[in-house]
């Protein structure tokens, strides 16, 4: 058990090297190094690449946007893509209803016939 123990907490030995100005002071700072590398690495793995991968997930499925493709969005709402204009697009969402709205609110590319099984 006492070996387990020592294997996950240190025993503390009082320092030798006390009357040698700076002495300690190189290990702690070459430590703080590693560690502060380790946590960029980990906010690059865990936060920062992720983010950036679905960024180009959302960018590609709003360029690949094309008329009469059936899409859902942000809030919710099914339609067919009427028109494409810019930034903008022209969402039919029953007969005779269009709305325009951002091309940014397109959250989801819906396979074809999902309107008509709605219906």
């Amino acid at each position: 058990m006492d070996q387990l123990l020592n294997f996950f907490v240190s025993n503390a030995y009082a320092d030798s090297t006390a009357s040698l100005p700076g002495a300690g002071q190189q290990g702690s700072s070459f430590s703080f190094l590693i560690m502060f590398a380790v946590f960029f690495v980990f906010i690059y793995f865990v936060i920062w690449r992720p983010q950036n991968k679905r960024a180009k997930e959302q960018q590609n499925l709003l360029n690949s946007l094309a008329k009469g493709d059936e899409v859902l969005t942000a809030g919710g709402l099914l339609g067919r893509i009427v028109k494409i204009s810019g930034q903008y697009i022209t969402l039919s969402i029953a007969n005779n209803v269009d709305i325009v709205m951002q091309k940014s609110a397109i959250v989801n590319v819906m396979p074809k016939g999902t309107l008509k099984t709605m219906e």
